[in-house]
């Protein structure tokens, strides 16, 4: 038995300015790659894990992930599917870790393309899938692959057992010929990331809904939220339903989640307070009771949604408002970074930070503050995680450089990051618990290590690209009417796909 794994992930923000050129995704190929997701908890080690205990021969052409940004280069998207595709032939089964909301240069549905032409070359072999909670499933993607399953969780901690999931169901495909059935069903309901929350809310209703479903007898039930930042046709909230034999049962079983979720479609719904108002209530919380320190979560700039993490905006109110103690960043400027590493530390400094990447598609071409302050510390940028998310691993953000401006410390960095780990400030010297706010450029992955730390939690919309004000966003491949973009007056759930 000839198995066919690997990985290729990207969540694709078409309006992000942040460029995906083929080293984004830091490819490894062959042996390498194998050697590269042998053990991690991610959907292709599970998948390696169960294939290697069937005894099957195992095919791993590449490992590729790229942090979420702007559409995939032509050619980093072609030489990725080719490298996967060219390696099919003699395969008598696939399992793909895939993210499910890649939009390249040259397509619309990275994941459905990709699945086509691995199943013209594999016309009767299993195809398993395994999709993060926000992908964008599309007719190519369930007409092409046999058994597809997503995260349960965000922030996603699950990313192995989906990857157990979606691979034990492809062995009893072939260990036991099952054939199961696969049911889809999307809604015309653009969620914003905020509500996808599964610990809160209407998401979370959802996925407990679909676990019932699954402890009644379908083999898998999953909710995927969408990713709304991708102007392609349908970047809608998805139910998926595997199930063994019954097509009708699987349909109805997503049907009814889907009639759930759109009774619910206010909840999946953020409503941005305005900037000014949040920096005010920070302030208001900061001189309350309480011990730790204000987060503000600069949401509208998130590396891990395609943000530039250059954004100034709610620095800048904050500074305005006249909030001090505020350790903030990183903020993403390689040529302010040259510029402080060459005047060293303890040089009195004065240069613009931020604000250099316009937002051209949104019509905003930012102006960048100048900042004065003391080059307080330089670093080499790296740190390891300590966990919950990614153990381990280790972090590397070019070179670093705290300038402490006064009433904020600002680490400035020269690629943009996400708050995996505490190590972001504390490799350079700042300690985040003498804080009175910490500004980050986070809006989920951030909190099961900064929350539990933090007197309170503040949401801040600066405006950026992964706002959840999506009436900015200029969407022109967007099929209407859609909710919440256009009135509910008409708009109904349509039919079982």
């Amino acid at each position: 038995m000839k198995i066919l794994i690997a990985r290729l992930n990207h969540e694709t923000n078409t309006f992000s300015p942040v460029a995906t050129p083929l080293p984004s995704f830091h490819p490894s190929y062959g042996e390498d790659a194998y050697q590269a997701s042998k053990g991690t908890r991610t959907a292709i080690g599970a998948f390696i894990d169960l294939a290697e205990a069937a005894g099957a021969e195992l095919v791993v052409p590449v490992a590729a992930s790229a942090n979420p940004s702007g559409r995939v280069a032509a050619a980093a998207y072609t030489a990725l599917c080719d490298a996967i595709v060219n390696a099919a032939p003699g395969c008598d089964a696939v399992m793909l870790d895939l993210h499910g909301a890649m939009v390249a240069e040259n397509s619309d549905d990275g994941e459905g393309d990709l699945l086509a032409r691995v199943r013209t070359v594999l016309p009767e072999a299993p195809i398993a899938i395994a999709l993060d909670l926000h992908g964008n499933v599309t007719p190519a993607m369930m007409a092409h692959a046999d058994i597809a399953v997503s995260f349960k969780t965000y922030p996603h901690v699950d990313m192995y057992e989906t990857g157990e999931h979606a691979g034990r169901l492809l062995m009893r495909m072939l260990q036991q010929g099952m054939r199961p059935a696969l049911a889809w069903r999307r809604l015309p309901l653009v969620t914003h990331t905020l509500r996808s929350n599964t610990g809160e809310g209407a998401m979370q209703r959802a996925v407990a809904a679909a676990r019932q479903a699954e402890a009644a007898g379908m083999l898998a039930v999953s909710v995927l939220a969408g990713f709304g930042l991708a102007d392609i046709a349908a970047p809608c909230i998805s139910v998926l339903v595997v199930a063994d034999g019954g097509a009708a049962a699987a349909q109805a079983a997503a049907d009814q989640l889907a009639a759930q979720i759109w009774d619910e479609r206010a909840g999946f719904v953020y409503d941005s307070e305005p900037l000014a108002e949040s920096i005010a209530r920070a302030a208001q919380l900061a001189a309350g009771d309480g011990e730790g320190p204000v987060l503000l979560l600069d949401h509208g700039d998130n590396c891990m949604s395609g943000g530039t993490c250059d954004d100034m905006a709610v620095l800048q109110e904050a500074l305005r408002q006249g909030l001090s103690g505020i350790a903030a960043g990183p903020v993403c400027d390689p040529r302010a970074v040259a510029a402080l590493v060459a005047a060293g530390v303890g040089a009195s400094v004065s240069l613009p930070v931020g604000n250099k990447v316009p937002l051209t598609q949104l019509g905003i071409f930012p102006v960048p503050p100048t900042l004065s302050g003391r080059v307080a510390a330089i670093s080499d940028g790296e740190y390891v995680i300590s966990g919950p998310t990614y153990t381990g691993q280790r972090i590397r953000m070019g070179r670093t450089v705290l300038l402490d401006i006064g009433a904020a410390q600002v680490v400035i960095t020269e690629t943009p990051q996400e708050h995996w780990d505490l190590g972001i400030f504390t490799h350079i010297g700042v300690d985040p618990l003498a804080q009175r706010f910490l500004l980050l450029k986070s809006r989920m992955y951030c909190r099961p290590v900064f929350v539990p730390i933090a007197k309170a939690v503040v949401e801040c919309d600066g405006g950026g690209v992964t706002s959840s004000r999506y009436a900015q966003f200029p969407f022109q491949r967007l099929a209407r009417p859609v909710y919440p973009l256009d009135a509910e007056t008409g708009l109904e759930a349509p039919a079982a796909v």
